[in-house]
């Protein structure tokens, strides 16, 4: 495998996946799926590329050396359980979290993405949102917020969680027995951290561009 030092040059570690489960394994990927799945200061994590590069690592044998069913089980389960906490964290305290201020952690827009998210799409929008960053992480929060019936919002976040957890994972895992992806898996990892890099680029980019562009307007003419 590809030495630490190499990816970690493309950026930080917690954005590296092959590092974060060199580093903290199975609890880790674990703790990583529940947060972005349903704390606030969970969006920018890896989540896809995480499990992408798991099912990878346990097709390789590196690192990762428990059974597929296993691991998709498992990260099923810590799916639902942090959308879970999403919903009841914004059942709670939705109202105000509406009315809170942007923090360098937190931007309403994030959340009004959501919340758009969650109207146009209604409770398909729990299944769906689990393949859209950033968005998964609020629309159980926005659900919570919004009163969504309880056992509808249940049924949808197993699904959700279990086709998002399952179908990424065993994704990796199968093309990580393709002999072009064994003999250029340094590449693909590489690959993946540049992919789960770009939509935090983005925002940040598109967050820059509307604070000149709010400076600009609030500057007398």
């Amino acid at each position: 495998m590809l030495a630490a030092p190499s990816i970690l040059a493309l950026g930080p570690s917690f954005l590296d996946p092959e590092w974060l489960i060199s580093t903290f394994g199975l609890l880790g990927i674990l703790a990583l799926v529940f947060a972005e799945s349903g704390l606030l200061i969970g969006f920018f994590l890896p989540g896809d590329s995480l499990l992408f590069t798991a099912g990878l690592l346990i097709a390789d044998g590196t690192y990762l050396h428990q059974p597929l069913w296993l691991m998709c089980l498992l990260v099923s389960l810590a799916a639902a359980a942090g959308d879970q906490f999403g919903y009841a964290f914004g059942h709670r305290f939705g109202p105000a979290l509406f009315r809170r201020p942007d923090s360098r952690l937190f931007k309403q827009e994030n959340l009004s993405k959501a919340r758009d998210f969650f109207a146009k799409y209604g409770a398909r929008s729990i299944v769906l949102a689990r393949f859209v960053p950033i968005v998964r992480t609020f629309t159980p929060i926005v659900a919570g917020a919004s009163r969504m019936h309880y056992r509808t919002f249940l049924i949808y976040n197993v699904a959700g969680g279990t086709l998002w957890g399952c179908g990424v994972t065993t994704l990796g895992y199968f093309l990580g027995q393709l002999a072009f992806v064994k003999n250029n898996i340094e590449f693909i990892l590489i690959g993946i951290v540049a992919v789960s890099v770009v939509p935090i680029g983005i925002e940040l980019l598109r967050g820059r561009r509307r604070s000149s562009r709010r400076r600009v307007e609030s500057e007398p003419r």
